[in-house]
């Protein structure tokens, strides 16, 4: 049971976030994201995967803030605490928190490379039709062009998704060559579904989002939805 522990602090911390506002959110998301690295970092199989994610992560990050590429052109608020070259330090944490389990969802769907990093890319990558909105909504970030945007989602590009994408599919295919296969997937497996399933409650019911909760529910749906099926119907 203590493996399932973390996910348990994670719910409360997320059901949390549309009961306050203000510093307090934020707050709360500097939690969660740092609760979910550290679960993610401690069930990794390989300790390296997760690292890369986070410095990865990090490096683009940077590269937006100082170039506009490959996301357009953005900053970030002073909201989310320090930052370093542009960046809140908590946000390449977020990266790594959702990344790998994406890669765990992908490899129930998929048992060769040439199939599970870009399942594993977009498992990823579909998660920030959730996350952008969700963030640009509280200030955190904001984009000098938001156009063109998704129908419904105002204030994040397109293109900002299609690099999201890009990004995933290099980080990706680098985890491919360094993990290695853990005892029990599923506590991080049920972290990604309940990711995918409270996004979109919270997005449709509590935080104004209707147009971001049906493009991720789409979105990240293409993995997730397979996803529970497998775990339903076992080979």
């Amino acid at each position: 049971m203590i493996k399932w522990a973390p996910l348990g602090l994670l719910v409360l911390l997320e059901v949390g976030y549309p009961l306050v506002s203000g510093p307090a959110r934020a707050v709360l998301v500097a939690a969660t994201v740092l609760v979910g690295f550290f679960w993610v970092l401690a069930s990794a199989g390989a300790k390296l995967a997760v690292v890369i994610v986070v410095l990865g992560g990090f490096a683009v990050e940077a590269l937006g803030v100082a170039t506009g590429r490959p996301f357009g052109v953005y900053s970030y608020s002073d909201a989310l605490g320090p930052r370093l070259l542009g960046v809140p330090v908590v946000i390449p944490f977020a990266w790594a928190w959702m990344a790998y389990p994406a890669w765990l969802a992908a490899g129930r769907l998929a048992t060769n490379r040439l199939a599970r990093v870009p399942l594993a890319a977009l498992g990823l990558a579909a998660w920030d039709l959730f996350l952008d909105p969700q963030m640009v909504a509280e200030h955190y970030w904001t984009w000098q062009n938001p156009h063109p945007a998704l129908p419904g989602v105002p204030g994040v590009p397109i293109g900002n998704y299609l690099g999201w994408l890009g990004v995933a599919l290099v980080l990706m295919t680098i985890v491919s060559f360094v993990d290695k296969p853990i005892a029990d997937d599923r506590p991080l497996l049920a972290l990604y579904l309940w990711t995918y399933a409270s996004s979109i409650l919270a997005h449709a019911a509590f935080l104004g989002l209707p147009g971001s909760a049906a493009w991720g529910a789409l979105g990240m749906g293409l993995v997730a939805m397979p996803l529970i099926a497998r775990l339903l119907v076992p080979r």
